[in-house]
């Protein structure tokens, strides 16, 4: 199947139409005094959007956190956040501005515009950087806290063990004096005189004789059993607490103390090690990342998230001033944008003159004379130059361009 040729008509009305639209356009940044890069423009308007859109996002899970599951908190800690979006979204304007404003003052007030928004965006782009290190911060400085009480507990250990030996030797030596109290009060109940029992007779109130049997005990019989009851109760309360003193002094153990330092430890190095802010703090200082203080890490953290969030409020400005190209209009400069030396000015008007002279004679029709001054003429008095434009004018044959006075005529002619 042969391609229909294209229709050059058709292709040359639309190369004439885009020449004529560039040319409109080119007229019309000249009249402007500038040339706005639009495509710059959009990519200015889409890191900020992206900027914006990531801000925004933060403060929702920001919010989700640590609204503690209050809605109304949760709507409240958003409020800020929209704001701060709509006063990021005027930078790239801003840029514009100050660049295509001709009033200083104009200049001025955007360029004071852009500085605020910058700092909202800084404060936005700041809080997502420290979102970003927040975890990691927080798991290195559970780590280094246990590592800190397995120190304590490592460090006490001693005291503690002493401590429970003096408890383990108390109720030892109480449950020893309880021991030796009820064998005392057994052998002396043991001494005691058997129970007497003897026949008693008698006769009651109604005369009836009776005959029972009566068993006399030695009064310290029950002072003793009593003794004896109390002893046995007081060795299993104190026998009780020497088990727990007892068990609690066999959990403390120097090697274990030192196990479970050397296992903290070991965690805390893990936690740093996946942290990159501790990783560049050691770097910088030149010490062990397990070494950094909370002062250095600060310090470095500042510069992790507040350069980066500089960067980010001003590279969409930036890149908005740059795509305004400003050229003065037409009306403060040629078009071409050339200047004429002032001595240069009669050399080019004699050149234009004969220039015109020939175009008018050869469109002279014919039967009319040339004017005489179509040939070279010989060099003539300053008074005749001066005259010959003014004689010839009224005829129409010569267009007055020359309009040097006599004296700068009778020097140009002493020159030739």
């Amino acid at each position: 199947m042969r391609k229909t040729p294209p229709n050059r008509d058709v292709q040359r009305e639309a190369r004439e139409w885009r020449r004529e639209t560039d040319r409109w356009s080119h007229e019309r940044h000249i009249e402007r005094g500038y040339r706005i890069k639009w495509g710059y423009v959009a990519i200015a308007y889409l890191v900020e959007f992206m900027v914006i859109g990531a801000s925004l996002w933060g403060a929702w899970l920001f919010a989700g956190v640590y609204s503690d599951g209050d809605s109304q908190a949760f709507y409240f800690m958003l409020l800020a956040p929209l704001v701060y979006a709509a006063v990021e979204l005027c930078r790239v304007p801003l840029g514009i501005l100050a660049r295509t404003q001709r009033s200083y003052f104009i200049r001025a007030l955007a360029i004071v515009g852009i500085i605020f928004a910058a700092g909202v965006t800084t404060k936005s782009v700041s809080q997502l950087g420290e979102m970003m290190f927040h975890p990691r911060l927080t798991d290195a400085a559970k780590a280094k806290t246990a590592l800190k009480d397995a120190q304590a507990d490592r460090g006490t250990i001693d005291n503690r063990i002493a401590a429970a030996d003096a408890r383990v030797a108390q109720y030892t030596s109480e449950l020893d004096q309880i021991e030796k109290r009820a064998a005392e009060n057994s052998s002396q109940l043991a001494g005691l005189p058997a129970q007497r029992c003897e026949r008693v007779y008698g006769t009651n109130s109604r005369g009836q004789r009776y005959s029972n049997m009566k068993c006399v005990t030695d009064p310290r019989t029950a002072t003793l059993n009593a003794s004896v009851a109390k002893a046995g109760a007081d060795r299993g309360a104190v026998t009780k607490m020497l088990e727990e003193a007892r068990k609690a002094r066999s959990e403390l153990d120097r090697g274990a103390a030192e196990r479970k330092v050397a296992d903290a430890e070991q965690a805390y190095r893990n936690s740093v090690n996946r942290s990159q802010l501790h990783s560049f703090t050691a770097m910088v200082y030149g010490v062990d990342p397990i070494d950094v203080s909370e002062a250095q890490v600060h310090a470095f953290l500042r510069i992790f998230v507040f350069v980066p969030a500089l960067c980010a409020a001003f590279a969409s400005t930036i890149l908005a001033l740059c795509a305004v190209s400003v050229r003065k209009t037409f009306m403060d400069e040629d078009d071409l944008g050339a200047t004429v030396d002032p001595a240069a000015t009669p050399y080019m008007l004699d050149s234009i003159t004969d220039a015109l002279r020939e175009e008018m004679a050869l469109h002279q029709p014919r039967g009319v004379p040339n004017e005489p001054s179509v040939a070279a003429p010989a060099p003539a008095p300053a008074a005749a130059t001066a005259a010959a434009p003014a004689a010839a004018a009224p005829g129409g044959a010569v267009i007055p361009i020359d309009r040097r006075g006599p004296a700068q005529a009778a020097s140009a002619g002493a020159g030739a």
